[in-house]
This record gives structure tokens, C-alpha cells and sequence, in this order.
């Protein structure tokens, strides 16, 4: 290979990097911004809301690599807390994340955390199916439940049994079709796309 011949490959590669980083931030934000409408699009029943988050975020996790997945959502959590209004009822600040919901917020981190886990060691043994993603839906949806339970169970200063019939047993139903939905739309995209 001729000198001018390594020049060209050499000029080529961060290109290619650019791109592929320019394409991974896009990725983020666009899903930070889906993510803070879902939660604009809310029917307020008591201290816990109806949101659209549960299938956004389901929606990343499937169609987002883990790190991209965990910076979207360290970057939704990071801009509700500095006061922008990202969170449901178009409400932001770290009071929020301290308040009656705000474990939910914070298990949405970890629930990513461990979803998208989950997911890449089922794609290193060649399972992508779409069982596997909504079980990574159902595992980010229960670790929010269990954060949001235990917060709220703190803040209001109520029994187990009573934050669960208020954060969690409403709920139920309705988030494993928003996880099905989320799970549908997703793999639809990553084939269309082709981002596997």
C-alpha cells in the first residue's frame, strides 16, 4: 500500500467515528425529547399520574445500545432536576425527585440499568426476540414499581399496603400494554432501520 493509499484510509476512519458518534448523540436527544413529552401527556387519577414514560422509555431501551439507553436516560434526570420542565405536569426541579413520584424517576436509572443488562446478555447468546424485550420492559417497569412504591411509602408516611394501592395496583394493566405497544413499535423500528 502506497503512502497517498494510508493517507486516504487514515482520512477516512474518523470520519466514520464522527459520524457514527454524531448519529449516537442524535439517538440521545431525540429520545430524551420522547421521552420528556410522554410524561407531558398525563391524566392526573391522584399523587401518581397516568403518563405515556413507561412505554417511552421501554421504547429506548429496545431500540437504543445500552450506553446510549442509560445516557438518555441520565440526561432526561439530569435536565428535570436543574428546574427544566421534563417531568409529568410539565413540572422539573429536584424538588420533584424528592417528592411523592420522584422514586419512580430515580428507578427508571437503575431500571434501565438493568433492563438493558438483560438485553445485551441475550443478544450475546443470539436471543433478540420479542419475548426477550418485553421481558426488559417488565424488568425496568418493576424496578421503577418497587422505587416508586418505596419513595412514596417515605414521603407520605403510609403503610406497604397503602403506597402499593396508590403507586403500583392502578397501574398494572395498563403498563404491560404500554410494554407490548413500546415492544411492537421498537423492533419496528430497529428493522426498519436496521440498527441490529
Amino acid at each position: 500500500m502506497g503512502q497517498a493509499e494510508q493517507t486516504s484510509v487514515k482520512a477516512v476512519k474518523p470520519l466514520a467515528a464522527t459520524e457514527s458518534r454524531t448519529r449516537s448523540i442524535a439517538f440521545v436527544a431525540l429520545s430524551i425529547a420522547i421521552i420528556a413529552v410522554s410524561a407531558w401527556v398525563t391524566i392526573p387519577i391522584g399523587p401518581v399520574p397516568f403518563t405515556l414514560q413507561m412505554f417511552a422509555v421501554t421504547f429506548a431501551i429496545i431500540v437504543l445500545t445500552p450506553k446510549q439507553a442509560l445516557a438518555a436516560i441520565a440526561g432526561y434526570l439530569a435536565l428535570g432536576a436543574i428546574g427544566v420542565p421534563v417531568f409529568s405536569g410539565m413540572r422539573g426541579g429536584i424538588g420533584v425527585l424528592l417528592g411523592f413520584t420522584g422514586g419512580f424517576l430515580w428507578g427508571y436509572l437503575v431500571g434501565v440499568a438493568l433492563a438493558v443488562a438483560f438485553l445485551a446478555l441475550m443478544r450475546s447468546r443470539g436471543i433478540d426476540n420479542f419475548g426477550t424485550c418485553v421481558v426488559a420492559g417488565i424488568i425496568f417497569t418493576l424496578v421503577a414499581y418497587v422505587c416508586g412504591w418505596a419513595q412514596y411509602m417515605v414521603v407520605a408516611n403510609v403503610g406497604p399496603l397503602a403506597s402499593f394501592a396508590v403507586t403500583v395496583a392502578p397501574f398494572i394493566v395498563v403498563d404491560l400494554i404500554k410494554i407490548v405497544a413500546a415492544t411492537a413499535a421498537a423492533r419496528a423500528v430497529v428493522n426498519a432501520l436496521s440498527l441490529r
